[in-house]
């Protein structure tokens, strides 16, 4: 289980960091991660292309591609609002 939550902060870190929007910590970082994953795996079974890098089951390629999706959607979402004063 440890794995699996460093692999899926690890792919978060990497999609805010593709993506250039960060928000959060490490918390944020994992729970990205496995949005991403869910994301990219749809998108492979969609697409049907291969799983290139697996750990323990973790899709980690699949998941990288996710997040820098579903972070530059929210980015792009919460960028143009302002805090109300």
């Amino acid at each position: 289980v440890l794995i699996l939550l460093l692999v899926a902060g690890v792919c978060g870190s990497v999609g805010q960091a593709i993506a250039g929007y960060s928000r959060g910590g490490c918390l944020v970082a994992i729970a990205l991660g496995f949005i991403g994953a869910l994301v990219g795996m749809w998108l492979q079974r969609l697409t049907q292309l291969p799983e290139p890098l697996a750990v323990d089951g973790f899709p980690v390629v699949w998941s990288i591609i996710g997040s820098v999706l579903f972070v530059a959607v929210v980015g792009f979402l919460t960028r143009g609002r302002r805090p109300a004063a």
